[in-house]
């Protein structure tokens, strides 16, 4: 499994002004050194020193890891005012979030032990970008087809389809078609220092 620094980036974060400082904040107040924190999240500290300064956009995989390893939610990393949890989130209060190409708006309480989200992941976007970690996930596609790969296994799901698996299976993600798919995405969210997402390019067969 290869590490994320050979994930592609978009250059500096510009849509996103506020998480290059709440990285560096949120590391400082996990009591973690720059090394300690990249090698939890299974980064470089270069990789990580440079999306702490805003040289490198940031993808949703990347914010889940370090929401995981600084113990909190990917809504704090973005600077995001957070309110009381609620049992409730209207249409209304989710707005839209961009990172390393996918849409998602939160369609959960943050404080949670898991965390919800509508994804919308553009075809070509991250297809070959591998995930390991802990805990469970499950999905829903709402529009579009997704190609799922769960370790050797490719699926192809339509509207209507799920899929709720371990998520230290290794696993990516991609649109299956030019106008991308649309998700329920749901994920345990392990709030512990050493819950490490590993990601990397796939090297075998992309079908």
């Amino acid at each position: 499994m290869s590490a994320p620094d050979s994930e592609p980036s978009a250059g500096p974060v510009e849509d996103l002004p506020a998480v290059a400082p709440q990285l560096r904040a949120l590391r400082r107040r996990a009591s973690l050194t720059l090394e300690a924190a990249a090698r939890a999240a299974g980064l470089s500290p270069a990789h990580l020193s440079r999306l702490e300064t805003g040289q490198r956009q940031p993808s949703l995989p990347l914010l889940l890891a370090l929401a995981r390893v600084y113990g909190t939610t990917v809504s704090e990393l973005l600077g995001e005012s957070v309110a009381a949890p609620d049992a409730v989130v209207r249409a209304a209060a989710m707005e839209p979030t961009r990172a390393g190409g996918w849409t998602y708006w939160q369609a959960g309480a943050p404080g949670r032990g898991m965390q919800a989200l509508r994804v919308h992941v553009p075809h070509g976007s991250q297809g070959d970008i591998v995930r390991v970690h802990p805990g469970e996930e499950w999905l829903y596609v709402l529009k579009g087809r997704l190609r799922l790969r769960l370790g050797d296994t490719a699926h192809l799901l339509a509207p209507g389809d799920s899929a709720h698996f371990d998520s230290l299976t290794p696993h990516r993600i991609a649109a299956e078609d030019h106008d991308g798919v649309d998700l329920l995405f749901v994920h345990t969210l392990l709030q512990s220092p050493t819950a490490a997402l590993c990601l990397g390019p796939h090297t075998g067969d992309k079908s």
